[in-house]
């Protein structure tokens, strides 16, 4: 197993709640996860320890999919959540675990994301740039206040 570790860290103009939920909740995984160029399909999600999610990352361009799935092995409401991923593609093997930490701040969730296991035939710039995407598209979702 490769040791590719990303690290990312942000703070949020938004609750804690907001953000864990955002983690957790289909709907907004398939609205935020994916990067810029790619269409989120959450198959299946199952948001308790033990329990697994299935997504799958549709290039809008080329119309190429690549599914992924895993298991939650921590879920602290509020704190903390952390999870394991797997390609279905047999050239990315390895599992990753990826670690989500909140915080909350006077100035909103402080959020700290650590991935590792990335496989080695994924560049770690580039999964540090899609996360950066990603993570943007996150703040578009929970810092909006709709009434």
């Amino acid at each position: 197993m490769s040791t590719n570790t990303v690290r990312l860290h942000r703070v949020l103009r938004s609750t804690p709640e907001r953000v864990y939920r955002a983690f957790l909740d289909a709907g907004a995984l398939a609205k935020w996860l994916p990067p810029n160029g790619f269409v989120g399909t959450v198959h299946e999600l199952r948001a308790e320890v033990g329990g697994g999610y299935r997504i799958s990352f549709t290039n809008f361009t080329t119309g190429h999919a690549h599914s992924f799935g895993g298991e939650y092995l921590e879920l602290v409401p509020l704190a903390r959540i952390r999870y394991t991923g797997r390609f279905d593609d047999p050239n990315l093997p390895g599992v990753m675990q990826t670690t989500v930490s909140l915080r909350q701040t006077p100035f909103g969730t402080e959020l700290d994301v650590e991935q590792e296991g990335i496989p080695e035939m994924i560049p770690v710039q580039a999964c540090y740039l899609g996360w950066q995407e990603s993570l943007a598209l996150l703040k578009l979702l929970v810092e909006a206040e709709i009434q």
